[in-house]
């Protein structure tokens, strides 16, 4: 089954219930979703490194691109 029809099977399911402990059990998966940043959920080292990155990218810190690789071919 695709994932339109499996989407429409669920649409058809909550409409087709009168149940509010099957509706409110489903909600939380939805609303709980949508408030998750991927940054909470990085440890706290890689946390440190991509903002050492920010840091020095703001600093001025950087390496041309091309000039990294034509020094590694």
């Amino acid at each position: 089954m695709n994932i339109q029809a499996e989407k429409l099977e669920l649409v058809r399911m909550i409409l087709d219930t009168d149940n509010p402990s099957i509706l409110s059990s489903i909600k939380p998966i939805f609303t709980s979703s949508k408030k998750v940043d991927f940054w909470d959920s990085l440890p706290q080292s890689q946390k440190e490194e991509i903002l050492k990155g920010i840091e020095e990218i703001e600093n001025g810190e950087t390496v041309d691109y091309e000039e990294f690789i034509k020094k590694h071919r």
